[in-house]
């Protein structure tokens, strides 16, 4: 039973290839905050505000 769990666990749940953050433009120097393209910035508000209930 422990093994179909760990089996289970080990694979990803979320795509993360499309977010926002994961095409960084840059990093901030102090806090290491990631900042990410302009236009994946709007691209997330438009995917959000288009999703809205």
């Amino acid at each position: 039973m422990n093994r179909e769990k760990e089996k289970f666990m080990a694979k990803p749940i979320e795509k993360h290839d499309t977010a926002a953050w994961a095409d960084i433009e840059k990093i901030k120097k102090n806090s290491k905050v990631t900042i990410p393209h302009e236009v994946d910035v709007r691209n997330a508000k438009e995917y959000v505000d288009s999703n809205q209930k």
